[in-house]
């Protein structure tokens, strides 16, 4: 997902096993890109598992973390960026507190909702004897 706070920006969907950077677009917001180049915003959708590196030593500490780190991509309920990323000892922050020029290697992307089956959404009928 792309932050609104990125909307004014070119984007496009990550691609699995992609290793993007975080970085600050003009507008100040934290989001992810490919390279150093801020001109084109990699959306992540939530639900999305990834391997954060270069966690800064602020985040680590406040949050108990090492310097990298498997998370989630979620979305946050309050505040003005909803883009977060949450850790496996549940801590949820905004990509806002994270450090310019971490990186996330994309792990797997959620999985769809499976379609039910015709035998499955319809109750069996009683059988007559």
């Amino acid at each position: 997902m792309c932050d609104y706070s990125l909307e004014a920006y070119k984007s496009r969907p990550a691609v699995e096993g992609e290793k993007l950077t975080l970085e600050r677009f003009p507008s100040g917001s934290a989001g992810f890109t490919s390279g150093s180049s801020c001109d084109l915003a990699v959306c992540v959708p939530a639900g999305t598992h990834m391997l954060l590196e270069g966690i800064g030593d602020g985040v680590r500490q406040s949050c108990g973390l090492g310097a990298v780190e498997q998370v989630v991509m979620t979305r946050l309920e309050t505040g003005p960026y909803k883009d977060a990323v949450r850790f496996a000892n549940g801590t949820e922050i905004s990509l806002q507190r994270l450090d310019r020029g971490a990186t996330a290697v994309i792990v797997a992307f959620p999985e769809a909702p499976k379609e039910r089956t015709e035998s499955a959404a319809a109750p069996a009928e009683p059988e007559l004897v």
